[in-house]
């Protein structure tokens, strides 16, 4: 079988409350670090989230 492309990677609030997502990306086709608008339930609002390594 072949090796996957996509890779996991931690969403970390930039709330700084240590509530993250778990999110797929392919680095192949996407190069540059991931960031979204998503809800912090923590904050209890919209907050950015950017991409960390897995620990």
């Amino acid at each position: 079988m072949a090796k996957p492309n996509s890779i996991v990677v931690k969403m970390t609030s930039t709330a700084d409350t240590g509530f993250f997502y778990l999110a797929k990306r392919n680095p192949k086709k996407k190069t540059e670090k991931l960031s979204f608008r998503k809800y912090d339930p923590v904050a209890r609002k919209h907050v950015e989230f950017k991409e960390e390594k897995i620990k």
